[in-house]
């Protein structure tokens, strides 16, 4: 009777030893699988067979444009970024740019390609490996300047130009509107914030008077036509 009362003590805390034992967390290097504490493969491979009692890990490389750069417990491998034209991307690697994706050589299996924005346009989502998605800079409007020029992590920033100033939306300052009379020029076309006064030549007294008359005869003799019919 006491040995039969000994093993019911003893049963209950042999399952709390082995429940206490199924929750210690695994090493840096491991992954769970079950009650398995399974070694991770490197840095360019994946899990081919998960670990047992009595086996390790089996592991085999990443292959077809794929990869994976940390130690892990996965079966399947990422697969590489394409650095997509159509998202404003371009490949950079070893210290270079390829300005072609269709140019570029696949990542490593151990490394995924490294993008960057293309020419004219700035980085929206970024991660570890590079740029994601790119945007295109904005461009400012006639009667705006750049006041900041957009850059590979920044867009374009435009400003109102205000006065007697203007901008076609090209120029990174406001330029003045042109002053025809310091120029002995007459004003043809006020300047606005899009575009810059227009001059013509000064017409000279005894030329506005010429003028004048020969519109006054035109008129009178348009009018004498009318009667006469």
């Amino acid at each position: 009777m006491a040995q039969f009362e000994s093993l019911i003590w003893i049963i209950p805390n042999i399952l709390v030893i082995v429940s206490i034992g199924s929750c210690i967390a695994c090493g840096r290097a491991e992954y769970r699988i079950g009650d398995e504490c399974c070694p991770m493969c490197s840095p360019g491979n994946r899990v081919h067979k998960h670990c047992t009692e009595f086996t390790s890990t089996s592991c085999v490389p990443c292959v077809d444009s794929t990869f994976l750069d940390e130690p892990n417990g996965l079966m399947k491998c990422a697969p590489c970024s394409s650095c997509d034209s159509g998202l404003g991307l371009r490949v950079k690697l070893s210290g270079f740019t390829m300005p072609e994706p269709r140019s570029r050589q696949p990542c490593k299996p151990e490394s995924d390609d490294f993008c960057r924005p293309l020419e004219g346009f700035f980085c929206l989502l970024s991660n570890k490996d590079g740029c994601r998605i790119a945007q295109k800079h904005s461009s400012c409007k006639p009667g705006q300047y750049i006041r900041h020029t957009g850059t590979t992590s920044t867009d374009t920033v435009c400003s109102n130009c205000t006065g007697d100033t203007y901008s076609d939306g090209s120029f990174t300052a406001c330029q003045s509107h042109t002053g025809c009379e310091s120029l002995g020029l007459q004003e043809m076309k006020p300047g606005s914030p899009w575009s810059d006064s227009e001059c013509g030549p000064q017409l000279s007294h005894s030329t506005a008077r010429s003028s004048a008359v020969a519109s006054m005869t035109v008129i009178l003799a348009g009018a004498v036509y009318i009667l006469v019919i």
